[in-house]
């Protein structure tokens, strides 16, 4: 489907053990796959895992194939999921019930809008803020992303968090550049990064997970 990014496809094949595998790709770059969804789902608990009490508000930049959404709806304690999607695309599938991760979109708790994740820092909005709208910084699916990672950038997500609020970001490779970024921004009591090995078809590849914590000051 055409979009004001490019061609935005959901591919689905068979593998070669006959399972159904779901792929997306955005403007001809490949986005992601459900081969394997522990650590998009890692980026949801890890970082709610982080977080102390109940009715918590989460945004969640970039849909995907649902995952991430899907393992925070399923956390307990949380009472709002903000999602923001950049493609059109994405939104109507996720409504029609063909994201493998998110097959029903009826849950009252979760809002599904269109836009760029970066409108929705608004200043001490959210207890989590989740980031998954790139294959990380070194790997951009779309080049206006770049401003996401950098310090001031990461100043605003860090900003859209109540104090004690948890900031995470998938990467598809660590990323020691971003977790000293985030480390330096004013106001982060503490950041680290998580490496996340996958075995797919013969070979491990790390994937990681880098959280960064907001002063309860």
């Amino acid at each position: 489907m055409s979009g004001p990014n490019g061609e935005v496809a959901l591919w689905r094949r068979t593998d070669d053990d006959g399972a159904v595998v779901t792929e997306l790709v955005v403007d001809g770059v490949f986005a992601m796959d459900d081969v394997d969804t522990s650590t998009e789902r890692a980026l949801a608990t890890e970082a709610l895992a982080r977080v102390e009490g109940a009715d918590l508000s989460v945004l969640v930049g970039g849909l995907g194939l649902g995952w991430t959404t899907a393992a925070v709806l399923r956390s307990p304690g949380v009472a709002e999921v903000v999602v923001v999607e950049l493609e059109d695309a994405l939104l109507g599938w996720a409504a029609e019930g063909l994201l493998p991760g998110l097959p029903s979109t009826t849950d009252p708790r979760l809002d599904l809008q269109a836009g760029d994740v970066a409108a929705a820092f608004l200043p001490g909005r959210y207890d989590v803020v989740l980031l998954d709208v790139d294959n990380g910084p070194d790997f951009l699916v779309h080049g206006s992303n770049a401003g996401l990672y950098g310090a001031r950038g990461l100043a605003r997500a860090l900003g859209a968090l109540r104090p004690g609020g948890v900031l995470a970001i998938w990467s598809a490779d660590p990323s020691p550049a971003l977790l000293g970024r985030l480390a330096a921004l004013p106001g982060v009591t503490d950041a680290e990064q998580l490496v996340l090995p996958v075995e797919r078809e013969g070979r491990v590849f790390e994937y990681a997970v880098l959280l960064a914590r907001r002063s309860t000051a």
